[in-house]
Order: C-alpha cells, then sequence, then structure tokens
C-alpha cells in the first residue's frame, strides 16, 4: 500500500456545490526537488497557499508556491541560497491525462504534482551567491570578489594574426581632445566609401 500524500485532498463538498470556494494551506516538506545547479534543500518545507473553487468540468485552484532553495554560484562556487515565491492557476478534471490539466479522480485531488511542476520550474539552474559576482580567474583560480589577481585578460589566440600588424602601443598619459584635433584627424583618414 502506498503512503497518501498529505497534498491529497478530497473536494466532494466542492463539487456538489459550483462557486464553492475553499482555502487551504501546506507546509510540508518534498523529496527529491533538485535541478541541476540548485535544489529545495532536505527536509525544508515547501508551502502551498491555495484556494479550491469548483467550476463547470472540474476544480480549479489559484494560489502561491514558496520555497527556499540552495546551490552553488555559477561564478565563484561559493554557496548561494534564495527564496521563490510563484504563482499557480491550474484545472483538475476528470479523465485528465496529465498534460493540459491534472487529474481528479473520484472526489480526490492530489496538489503534490501541481507543487513539484511549480517549484521544479522555478529552480534556477545557474544561480549567483549575488548578481555582481565577479567569479573566479581563468588563468589562476583567485576569487575575484576576495582578491584581485595580477593576469590580465586572457587573449584570444584566433586573433594573434592581428596583433602583428600594429605594434605595442606606447604608454604615455591621456590628454584632453579638442575639436582640432578631431576635424584633423578625420582629413588625414580620408573620404570614405559605401
Amino acid at each position: 500500500m502506498t503512503p497518501v500524500s498529505c497534498f491529497v485532498v478530497d473536494v466532494g463538498h466542492l463539487r456538489r456545490s459550483p462557486g464553492l470556494q475553499w482555502h487551504r494551506t501546506w507546509r510540508e516538506p518534498m523529496a527529491d526537488l533538485v535541478v541541476t545547479g540548485s535544489a529545495v534543500p532536505a527536509g525544508q518545507p515547501v508551502e502551498l497557499d491555495v484556494v479550491l473553487e469548483s467550476v463547470l468540468g472540474g476544480v480549479r485552484a489559484l494560489g502561491v508556491v514558496r520555497f527556499g532553495w540552495a546551490g552553488a554560484c555559477r561564478r565563484c562556487l561559493r554557496p548561494a541560497a534564495g527564496s521563490v515565491e510563484v504563482a499557480v492557476a491550474e484545472m483538475f478534471t476528470p479523465g485528465s491525462d496529465g498534460e493540459d490539466t491534472y487529474p481528479l479522480v473520484g472526489d480526490l485531488v492530489d496538489l503534490e504534482p501541481l507543487v513539484r511542476d511549480a517549484v521544479l520550474l522555478e529552480l534556477p539552474p545557474a544561480p549567483l551567491c549575488h548578481p555582481g559576482c565577479r567569479g573566479l580567474c581563468p588563468a589562476c583560480g583567485t576569487d575575484r570578489n576576495v582578491a584581485t589577481c595580477r593576469c590580465g585578460p586572457a587573449l584570444d589566440g584566433r586573433w594573434a594574426a592581428l596583433d602583428q600588424l600594429y605594434p605595442a602601443p606606447a604608454r604615455r598619459a591621456p590628454r584632453a581632445v579638442s575639436g582640432e584635433d578631431l576635424r584633423s584627424s578625420y582629413r588625414a583618414a580620408g573620404p570614405t566609401t559605401r
């Protein structure tokens, strides 16, 4: 015998009174809520705050799913965490194939697939510890959020032949550019054709 989910609800009384609404809230842990880069930590509850309403042809569920997540930052590999609140609006109908609507079996509605789908679609696949994370240096591995490394920008070998065309620029102090300087450089460049 399979254990009955706490998200299974008997909606027989709703179905007998079209238009009747029923508000419920659940806070329960769920297993296996994992995507590539993040997961809902084991034992942490997922909250469903939903209004079930009897409508022609089934039961409508309108509400919010709230949960916390944890993972590794995609740039610096430090721990990343956050919380998500996602709105849900779904239908439960008899004879559903589970594609467009969720199944209504007899007078029972199982809200667990709705919660699971909402969580898995909103978990970040490539989380960040914070939006301005500078990540790791690809050359030496220094965490750029903590320290500055001496590595220069990575050069793309495909452009190396172009570097041969121009000598390395001489280092000099920047100076202000006047309008006359711009006009003379334009004249020196000559006319352009399109």
